[in-house]
């Protein structure tokens, strides 16, 4: 596909079945509102995401007695497919891959999938259950937790499946959340191989800073291939410090990560990096854009969990149709605003972004 430009694209970008394809951790969300005192007893931070330890598994239970939860379908990569489906309007637009376990959660996690409009290709693990994410909210922050189970038993050869493998070849547009790393990269770099020898658009999300800092190892070896690389100001300012760049100079850690070595030199890397109520930074041949963000009032303000994905999500609605950067930009604010006025990542039947 094209990939897009500062000017507005006259190709004609049909929005066929499965354009966008993604891979990550499928997680049932526990989402709650807590003190900080809960937190604590944790050792967890108010705005922060994290894999669970041993120490946590009874935090989960404790929640469900202590508090009122809510269960929504989850996991970073999907909630990035199922906004970018939303937007997109087109049945099976998307395609989602990932594990899950052989129970009622993961029977629920394809339910909604499907019902939000996208193809999932589930592994099922015959041990492990379905896994889950705590969402502990507390004010307009949110501490993630991640418990993955089943989400953990990705394998390459499932990917590889003659059946699976071409929903691969359906793609225009490839999405790996940072989270994987820590699962499959095999399975990570064989879509990124993919996508360089058929000159696809292969995207990858930071996702967290923990990930920059012990997982560095997988990131980079997947880096090469990375057209479009996501991530927030402090996932930035700690993939600098891990690579070394000896700068905290958000738009310069931009043009680094653009500089960093890439296979298909058939198109410029991309680096897009949210702030927050601060301008996003775009990133691309030596040049940094800044896109002003439409502000919501705090009182307005219902859950930023999810703020991050649903801005890939409307990012890469439009870029797979082509769009100039500056409407993939347009439509990332316009999916985040949405979604943080809700509890979670919920979107209504139809999109009316124009």
């Amino acid at each position: 596909m094209a990939e897009p430009t500062t000017k507005k694209s006259k190709t004609d970008h049909r929005i066929g079945e499965g354009v966008l394809l993604g891979l990550g951790n499928p997680l049932l969300d526990i989402s709650t509102t807590c003190d900080k005192d809960f937190l604590e007893k944790y050792g967890l931070k108010p705005n922060d995401a994290i894999l669970a330890e041993e120490k946590h598994h009874k935090m989960y239970t404790e929640m469900v007695e202590k508090f009122d939860v809510e269960y929504i379908a989850g996991g970073a990569t999907q909630n990035t497919i199922r906004v970018a489906q939303w937007i997109l309007g087109v049945p099976n637009a998307t395609s989602y891959f990932g594990c899950v376990g052989k129970d009622k959660f993961g029977d629920t996690l394809k339910a909604k999938a499907e019902e939000a409009g996208v193809r999932v290709h589930y592994q099922y693990d015959e041990k492990e259950p379905t896994g889950t994410c705590a969402v502990l909210l507390t004010g307009h922050d949110r501490s993630l937790c991640a418990y993955l189970a089943a989400a953990n038993c990705y394998n390459k050869d499932h990917l590889v499946l003659p059946e699976n493998w071409e929903f691969v070849k359906a793609a225009k547009v490839i999405y790996v959340g940072g989270f994987h790393l820590t699962v499959a990269p095999p399975a990570i770099q064989a879509l990124g191989q993919h996508a360089f020898e058929e000159n696809k658009t292969f995207c990858l999300n930071l996702s967290a800073p923990f990930l920059c800092q012990f997982f560095k190892e997988p990131m980079m070896a997947a880096m090469p291939y990375v057209d479009v690389l996501f991530g927030n100001e402090t996932e930035a300012a700690t993939f600098s410090k891990e690579q070394n760049f000896e700068t905290e100079n958000v738009k310069e850690i931009a043009l680094k990560m653009c500089s960093l070595p890439k296979k298909n030199d058939k198109k410029s890397r991309i680096v897009v990096i949210t702030q927050g109520t601060d301008p996003v930074l775009v990133a691309k041949d030596g040049n940094v854009t800044e896109y002003e963000i439409n502000k919501i009032p705090a009182k307005d303000i219902e859950d930023t969990n999810g703020a991050g994905d649903a801005f890939a999500g409307g990012f890469l609605a439009q870029l797979v149709q082509g769009k100039p950067i500056e409407e993939c930009v347009r439509c990332g604010n316009y999916a985040a605003n949405y979604i943080i006025k809700q509890s979670g990542v919920k979107t209504p039947d139809k999109c009316d972004f124009k």
